[in-house]
Order: C-alpha cells, then sequence, then structure tokens
C-alpha cells in the first residue's frame, strides 16, 4: 500500500509540473519577431515612421518594427546586402532597378506627395512664378553671375535622384555644373541639414514638402516654398519587400504583413491623417484607393506615369508579375 500512495504521489507530482510548464509556455511572453525596414529620411525625420510603428505594433503585438533611415541608395544597398526585410522609398528609377535585379518582390505604391524647390525671402535668382524648369534654368544663370547657390543633398538619395532628372529636363549638363562650379554645393547628409545648409548659405535647394514643413514648423529654416506643384515635382513612396529567394536569411512573411497593414485601410488612414494638426493637412497622401479606382483622374495619371515600371515590352503596373512572389491577393 505504501509503494502504491508514493506511485500516486509521484504521479501527482509530475501532472502538477507539467501543467505548470504548460501553462507557464502560453503564459510567458513569446519572443517578438524583429522586422527592419531600410527608408529614406523624409519619413523618418518628420515622425510618421514612429507614428506606423506604434499603430502596426497595436494591431500586430508580434512584432517589433526598427527602421535604418538612409538616402534611397543606400536603403537599398543596405537591403541587398541583408540588412533589411523591407524598403521604403522613393526613386522609382531605383526601385526598378532593386526588382528587376531579383532583389525586391511585390513593390506597392503607398503614398504620395511632391518636391519643392526651396529658397531666400529675397528669391536672387528670381525664380517666383516660373515653372520648375525654368526656375532651375534661372538658378543656374544666377548661379554662373554669383548671384545664387544650390544645395544638393548629395546622397544617392531619392531627392538626388529627382534633382538629377529635373536639371537633365532642363537641358543642363548636371555632371558639368556639379563637378565645376563655385555656386553648386552637396550636403552629403539628410534632408533636415540639406535644408539647414541652405537656409545657412541664403541657398535654393529641392525638398521633398513634408520635410520642409517639418523644419518651417520647428522654426529650424526661414526659407520660402517658391515652386510645389506639377507633375515634374511629384513624389511617390513604395514599399518593396526584399526577396527571400536572393537573401535567404530575410525575414519575408514579416515584410509582408507590414506591407499589407500600409495598403489596408486602417494603414492608409494613417497617411490621411498624418500631420494634418501640425500642418493643416497631410503630408503623406494615401493613394491606394487613387490608384484602384483610377480618382481623381489626374492624380492618378500622374502617379502611373512616373511610378508604374515595365519590363521589356509589358504593360506598366506598379509591379509587373515577374515581380511578384506569393503575393496572394496584394494586386487585385
Amino acid at each position: 500500500m505504501r509503494g502504491l500512495a508514493t506511485t500516486r504521489i509521484l504521479l501527482i507530482a509530475v501532472i502538477i509540473i507539467a501543467a505548470g510548464l504548460i501553462g507557464g509556455y502560453f503564459l510567458w511572453p513569446r519572443p517578438k519577431t524583429q522586422l527592419i525596414v531600410s527608408t529614406t529620411t523624409s519619413l523618418y525625420e518628420t515622425g510618421f515612421l514612429d507614428y506606423l510603428k506604434q499603430n502596426f505594433e497595436q494591431t500586430n503585438p508580434g512584432f517589433n518594427v526598427s527602421f535604418i533611415s538612409q538616402g534611397t541608395g543606400q536603403a537599398i544597398l543596405t537591403a541587398q546586402n541583408g540588412g533589411a526585410d523591407l524598403v521604403l522609398v522613393h526613386a522609382p528609377s531605383n526601385e526598378f532597378t532593386f526588382c528587376n535585379t531579383s532583389y525586391g518582390v511585390n513593390r506597392k505604391i503607398i503614398s504620395y506627395n511632391f518636391f519643392m524647390i526651396a529658397g531666400p525671402g529675397s528669391d536672387s535668382a528670381n525664380i517666383n512664378g516660373s515653372s520648375t524648369l525654368d526656375a532651375f534654368k534661372k538658378i543656374k544663370a544666377a548661379g554662373e553671375a554669383g548671384q545664387a547657390i544650390w544645395i544638393s543633398r548629395g546622397d544617392g538619395s531619392g531627392t538626388e535622384t529627382k534633382e538629377k532628372a529635373l536639371w537633365k529636363a532642363a537641358g543642363i549638363n548636371y555632371t558639368q555644373i556639379s563637378q565645376e562650379t563655385s555656386w553648386y554645393l552637396k550636403a552629403g547628409q539628410g534632408m533636415t541639414s540639406t535644408l539647414l545648409l541652405a537656409n545657412q548659405k541664403n541657398g535654393y535647394t529641392l525638398s521633398d514638402m513634408a520635410s520642409y514643413l517639418n523644419n518651417v514648423n520647428k522654426g529650424n529654416i526661414q526659407l520660402k516654398n517658391f515652386i510645389s506643384t506639377g507633375s515634374d515635382l511629384l513624389n511617390v513612396y513604395s514599399a518593396i519587400a526584399v526577396n527571400p529567394q536572393k537573401v535567404t536569411t530575410v525575414k519575408f512573411d514579416a515584410a509582408m504583413t507590414l506591407i499589407r497593414y500600409m495598403v489596408s485601410d486602417a494603414g492608409q488612414n494613417l497617411f490621411n491623417t498624418f500631420g494634418v494638426q501640425q500642418y493643416g493637412g497631410a503630408v503623406f497622401k494615401p493613394c491606394v484607393q487613387i490608384l484602384k479606382s483610377g480618382t481623381p483622374v489626374d492624380i492618378a495619371q500622374m502617379i502611373q506615369n512616373y511610378a508604374y515600371l515595365k519590363v521589356g515590352s509589358g504593360t506598366p503596373s506598379e509591379c509587373p508579375s515577374q515581380w511578384q512572389y506569393t503575393a496572394g491577393n496584394l494586386y487585385s
């Protein structure tokens, strides 16, 4: 009898220990999935990414999102080297290369705003009221006459990529002016640092609207917004997952969870509400529904003409089928 009692006690003890282990498994905090996003300085410096992180993690408590703030070129390079699971960038030509070399998949256009030309209140190049391309021509002429200075990001960013395209569209040799002139300066830093330098030098610069408003609101700069409309100043942001077939260490499923959140109604509403109180309007405008419905027609066509990409003779789209990988209904 004594042996039977001992056996029962041991059995009960085993059951209690097992129950404790099982309970502990379910009650003990699970480690969170770490998701790394390499992204542009404009999204980071304005505070939008903190806003996105807070809301995404509330809805998806199993994730912890970290951001690496860089220019678009460096952000893409970081992802190619396995340092990020997802990129948020704004340079379609760079994005094409990233995807067409099989590093990026499931590109999704998520937001847009406009670049703008900022400069000193004195407007020494007399660009006020000019078109974008005429403004670039006037700044060059004033610079050569010793009356104006241009400050470039000079950091391989999406903003610098846009700037180069605008100099070219204005019929100006970018290589020549960027290497052989005293009026063309390169900051080699992010957007806020570039704006601060332009403010210090009483120079002109190209900025995304969000970064400009953020720095004006903080009292950092007194530069004036001269030109900020027109298709040639369109600025489009895209999310691209790193291809797990190319970079095997990435957390692809986590990246797709964030992309799906950003294109959902809840995610798009974050773009629609951020900055309204501070600046009187959204600084990053949602565009998923615009592209889906095709309205407003002018904005939809503007985004398509600028940011849709195509492979060979294929039809332009935000993500050609060759670049889609287990995307599910992301494009339906």
